[in-house]
């Protein structure tokens, strides 16, 4: 597959790509969505929502709960299938609770071992990586649900992963963590980066992300536009029986550690033993590359410059909550007034599309 001009992919031409990953996921979530007359509650209607009045909390979502249920329940939302995350993970879901609703999900995991445009972005070889990737996370789900995505809450919910609440859940989860890749353990494990890329191009939440005065997220490049979400379920489980066949330990080796992107490697080399070209991992979607700093001095301690990272610039999330919503929430809500028309029960609706 050739690679096209990233500027000539619209977003509706994006998700169009994604369209056989989005219905293979919704129709896996079957039994979720039949939980929605449980869930309804927590989706607020537009005529609930007083913008002046939002309260934002972040909740940390633990193991196999209703809580869990319903950030899955609220990732189905989006055009773009979510990832399930891998290796370390922390999901929160961000409640308004002046309404008792949900304003949004957000989600870190462990961040892939190859990204070029982090690693140049910090100054990092092979050794620097693997040695300090641990105070690395990435958010791969980030979003806001309906109707506070209209009000720019999704703006909102980035900022506040650079929230000392976020450090601390992150801190308290992996005090004394054993990293699998450097294999050393970790008394103390701070939050020091947060990587995330665009999902549809140029992103309207990142770019130019500031908030009193402070950079919340950097533009550091692209990727390269490889990726297997275009090879479905069932070719991939084709491929890994194939490898197993012929004896190839990529088959089963999927643990964290065992190199980049399994599912990836899976692919390429099974594509390349039956005498495929591996550039048809190449799918042409370059996705914008962004990083937040936790820190004041995050790159100079992922250098191994300095041994401890200083957290001063964290602001807590109630505080980064009250600046939001006076720089994008308030002015938006008084500009662009129709998300009054939203009703909870259009959420069902725009997922399942009926």
């Amino acid at each position: 597959m050739a690679c096209e001009d990233e500027s000539a992919l619209t977003k509706d031409a994006i998700r169009h790509r994604h369209s056989d990953q989005r219905r293979a996921k919704l129709k896996k979530s079957r039994n979720l969505i039949e939980l929605w007359p449980e869930f309804a509650r927590y989706f607020a209607n537009g005529s609930d929502v007083s913008p002046t009045q939002i309260r934002p909390r972040l909740e940390l979502v633990d193991g196999d709960t209703w809580h869990s249920q319903l950030f899955a329940l609220a990732s189905l939302y989006w055009s773009v299938p979510t990832s399930a995350g891998y290796g370390r993970r922390l999901r929160f879901l961000c409640w308004d609770d002046n309404t008792d609703c949900l304003i949004g999900i957000v989600a870190l995991g462990d961040p892939v071992f190859n990204l070029g445009a982090r690693d140049r972005y910090i100054g990092w070889n092979g050794d620097d990586r693997r040695e300090r990737l641990w105070s690395v996370m990435d958010a791969y789900v980030l979003g806001a649900v309906p109707p506070y995505n209209a009000l720019l809450c999704g703006k909102m919910l980035a900022c506040l992963l650079r929230s000392t609440d976020v450090a601390e859940a992150f801190a308290a989860k992996y005090r004394n963590y054993v990293s699998i890749i450097s294999g050393k353990r970790r008394r103390k494990a701070p939050l020091a980066m947060i990587t995330t890329s665009s999902a549809l191009g140029r992103s309207s939440v990142y770019n130019r992300l500031r908030l009193g005065g402070d950079q919340y997220f950097l533009s550091v490049g692209q990727t390269q536009g490889y990726g297997h979400f275009h090879i479905p379920d069932s070719l991939f489980l084709d491929m890994r029986l194939y490898l197993e066949m012929v004896g190839h330990e990529y088959a089963n080796k999927h643990s964290y550690g065992n190199g980049p992107n399994w599912r990836l490697r899976v692919v390429r080399e099974a594509i390349t033993r039956i005498g495929l070209s591996p550039q048809l991992t190449q799918h042409g979607i370059a996705r914008e590359v962004f990083v937040c700093e936790t820190g004041a001095n995050s790159l100079a301690y992922l250098r191994g410059e300095v041994k401890d990272l200083n957290p001063d610039q964290c602001k807590s999330a109630s505080e980064i909550a009250r600046l939001s919503l006076d720089r994008w929430v308030i002015p938006r809500s008084e500009r662009v007034p129709t998300y009054r028309e939203w009703r909870r029960e259009d959420f069902l609706a725009e997922i399942t599309g009926k």
